[in-house]
């Protein structure tokens, strides 16, 4: 049995990871150059910034058990400057997803733009390949994203996919010639900031003193289609009235624009048509979350696997420990 899975970020990595425990082979396709996704990371030198997610917390058992598989394998961290519970990647965020794809077989650089069914079962087209035959085929994209892929095979997946809205947002890398004299290492809801990190107090990074700023939705909506060098400086600009610091001369800086950066809303939602093996995940499914993204990929495979092989969903504890 093989499955394809269209996206290689947090949710399809981790249903790829329980698909291939539970004997379904798979391969993941992912328009990005390596692993990241809302894990991103960025380093030069000695700087570095994690320039999606800044942490994670885990709090559902089942995700508190891959955690310490993470931690195991020294790839986790408790990040004492942060926020109560932060945990962290090591050395970058990116490290989690990097970790996980070396092990899988993903074609990075492969945008796919068309999922299609021929008589031997799932195709996954792009530009410059055609890949199958597949006996499932997963989306693990964000939501507008997923809805276009499922729309020509599954109205009611698609519609699930097209209820959701995501959130746009601004993030801005900066790194300083000398520390920013500020004490705290993070800071939250100061508009039109969402939240600022110090990245180098996370463990494992180097020592060059590097932030990472987002704007919150509201500012982010407002000023998305602005060109990133005024975005850059007028967030750092605020960075410097909120914190109140006389800030150094910036050696770096520089800002991304994520157009789908998490969604709006919480909800529980498992999108799965049996008869025709599609099935999507994500974040969009469960909880804007690093957790709420690996919970609907595991999920999803769970589910995807009781179909292909008849598996009854044995106990998700002792499954991932």
């Amino acid at each position: 049995m093989r499955a394809a899975i269209v996206g290689a970020g947090v949710s399809g990595l981790a249903c790829a990871e329980r698909l291939e425990a539970l004997g379904i082979k798979t391969t993941l396709f992912d328009k990005g150059r390596r692993p990241g996704g809302r894990l991103s990371s960025l380093s030069l030198g000695d700087q570095a910034w994690d320039i999606g997610a800044p942490y994670l917390i885990a709090r559902d058992p089942v995700f508190c058990a891959r955690v310490a598989r993470w931690k195991r394998d020294g790839l986790l961290a408790r990040w004492w400057s942060g926020p109560t519970g932060a945990l962290v990647g090591t050395p970058a965020m990116s490290s989690l997803v990097e970790a996980s794809s070396l092990r899988l077989d993903v074609r990075f650089a492969s945008q796919v733009q068309r999922l299609y069914a021929d008589a031997k079962g799932w195709r996954v087209a792009g530009d410059g390949f055609d890949e199958g035959s597949f006996d499932a085929a997963l989306v693990a994209a964000p939501a507008e994203q997923a809805a276009a892929l499922l729309s020509l095979h599954d109205l009611a997946l698609a519609r699930e996919a097209a209820a959701v809205r995501s959130i746009a947002c601004w993030s801005v890398m900066v790194a300083f010639a000398e520390p920013v004299e500020w004490e705290p290492a993070f800071l939250r809801d100061c508009p039109p900031i969402a939240w600022a990190a110090r990245n180098n107090t996370k463990p494992g990074r180097p020592d060059g003193e590097c932030w990472v700023i987002q704007a919150n939705p509201h500012w982010s909506r407002t000023n998305i289609e602005r060109e990133a060098t005024d975005v850059s400086g007028q967030l750092l600009a605020a960075f410097g009235h909120v914190t109140g610091a006389s800030l150094p001369a910036t050696t770096f800086l520089k800002a991304h624009r994520w157009r789908y950066a998490h969604p709006r809303s919480e909800q529980e939602i498992l999108p799965w048509n049996a008869s025709l093996r599609l099935g999507a995940c994500g974040d969009w499914c469960h909880a804007p979350t690093i957790e709420g993204a690996w919970l609907s990929g595991n999920a999803l495979a769970e589910t995807v696997a009781g179909t292909l092989l008849g598996i009854e969903r044995e106990d998700p504890l002792e499954s991932i420990s």
